[in-house]
């Protein structure tokens, strides 16, 4: 069943188009990335469906009570602010501690309930966001590039953590990413966009696209990334651990 139906759509900020055409959806329990190059449109289509951003032309169909966590690129947070993980988890949210403390669980980050937001590290303090998106059980997870600034390892291992919470909730995830190997083998389907989607299918398919090596290099497919994608999810777990 589609949670979210994207037809024809259009954004423009004053003059300029930075979305035409777009047509995509997305069904329940996949994990669905977004890539292209910065202008392309990413943050403007994820606005668009939060409905942040509005349209020129076109419509985009939520499922009825679509439940959405969102995870931005990044927070504007005051670190001198003398605040707890357990206080930050309760601003926005009316939850017990049982359930700020399984939402941090699911995450990854069960041990800094009462550490100082000042004093997590960028991993760390992701995985808050995450948390905080996941705490009312969405149906799907909006992540804008949630992993900027943070280094490869880093990087695969909250990708990790996504779809250990993917396969324990079922809820669907679409995701901005410019980390192009790790999405090739996490991704059940990959978006190409560049102010329209140039391609789209499974990791495999568009790694091999004319379309995607223009726009990114014929290298970018990633051999590695793509040997994990077909062999499953041990050889993966194992590249990840080593580089942990």
């Amino acid at each position: 069943m589609n949670l979210i139906s994207i037809e024809n759509i259009y954004v423009n900020y004053g003059a300029k188009t930075v979305l035409h055409g777009v047509d995509l959806s997305i069904d329940e329990g996949e994990i669905v990335t977004i890539v292209g190059p910065n202008g392309s449109g990413k943050t403007s289509l994820l606005r668009a469906i939060i409905g942040a951003t509005s349209l020129q032309k076109g419509k985009i169909t939520l499922k009825d009570n679509l439940k959405m966590g969102y995870v931005p690129q990044r927070l504007n947070f005051d670190s001198s602010l003398p605040m707890t993980v357990e206080r930050f988890m309760h601003l926005s949210n009316n939850i017990n501690k049982k359930e700020c403390f399984n939402a941090l669980e699911k995450a990854g980050a069960p041990n800094i309930f009462k550490s100082q937001i000042s004093q997590l590290s960028g991993g760390q303090f992701q995985r808050v966001l995450l948390a905080r998106a996941i705490i009312d059980k969405p149906d799907i997870l909006l992540l804008d590039e949630a992993t900027q600034g943070l280094d490869q390892p880093g990087s695969a291992l909250f990708y990790k953590q996504i779809e250990e919470v993917r396969r324990e909730t079922n809820c669907a995830v679409l995701m901005i990413s410019h980390d192009l190997h790790v999405v090739m083998s996490t991704s059940d389907r990959v978006i190409c966009l560049n102010g329209h989607v140039c391609c789209s299918g499974t990791p495999a398919n568009v790694a091999s696209d004319p379309e995607y090596k223009a726009m990114f290099g014929a290298g970018t497919e990633g051999t590695l990334a793509l040997y994990q994608h077909q062999h499953g999810h041990d050889h993966r777990d194992k590249e990840l651990e080593h580089n942990a």
